[in-house]
């Protein structure tokens, strides 16, 4: 039986007077590469943001690793829409690394060797030691979603929630996220991810989140990623991507 990493019971969240998200139940299970789909306005960044505290709950109940989240926020890394992220602030490729290291900090508390050898190891593994001192604004998205991935790791984590990491990032960039993802998968990491390209998903994913304001569907991708569920999770819009020939059966 796979340890519960995430548990969320009855969650419902508004967005201003809007209903963003209603009456969530779902259970993450541990060592699993998740995809959590839905169309745009689905709710998919505001379940991240409500896992992690950062909007208020109209009602429910999250818990990570059996307690509140805040006991195990060191825990849990997050990586955001690129969008979301400030790239003229003027900082390095290792100094945003290194931020990965501040959740295991208490207030004060200065970064050590130890610390910087974990950042370097970080941006070895993503192959982007060579541009540690370049500023994050003279980056390409590629090598700029690699400074998140490389953060992320720095953390040594144990639940990581990714936010669209494969938008505007080249093939080379997008193949090595993967390889890294998969390796967490493997030392018992548990990773989410907010994806949309619907053509990758039975290659990336093990278990799917399919989800539209309310929780469609959960389960293996075998279960879960059929054309009666995706009809129900994207409704008209899912027409296009049959006809791209994205689905089959």
């Amino acid at each position: 039986m796979k340890e519960i990493v995430l548990h969320i019971k009855g969650l419902s969240v508004n967005f201003g007077k809007n209903r963003v998200l209603t009456n969530i139940f779902l259970e993450v299970k541990k060592g699993f590469i998740y995809g959590l789909i839905g169309p745009n306005g689905a709710g998919k960044s505001t379940l991240f943001d409500a896992i992690l505290g950062m909007v208020e709950s109209l009602s429910g109940q999250i818990s990570v690793f059996g307690d509140p989240v805040d006991i195990h926020r060191h825990r849990i890394a997050y990586i955001p829409q690129k969008d979301k992220i400030d790239w003229d602030f003027p900082t390095n490729v290792r100094e945003v690394v290194m931020q990965g290291r501040y959740p295991h900090k208490k207030v004060g508390q200065w970064l050590n060797a130890e610390d910087r050898d974990l950042a370097q190891k970080a941006m070895q593994w993503v192959h982007i030691e060579h541009l540690a001192d370049r500023q994050i604004s003279k980056l390409s998205g590629g090598q700029q979603q690699r400074v998140f991935i490389a953060r992320a790791l720095c953390q040594e984590a144990d639940l990581f929630l990714l936010d669209e990491p494969f938008v505007g990032v080249d093939h080379l960039t997008e193949n090595r996220i993967i390889e890294v993802l998969t390796k967490l998968k493997e030392e018992g990491k548990t990773i989410l991810v907010v994806h949309h390209d619907l053509a990758t998903v039975t290659s990336y994913f093990d278990r799917l989140v399919l989800l539209n304001q309310r929780l469609i569907a959960e389960g293996t991708v075998k279960e879960v990623f059929t054309m009666k569920k995706l009809q129900e999770t994207f409704g008209p819009q899912l027409t296009v991507l049959q006809k791209a020939g994205l689905m089959h059966g």
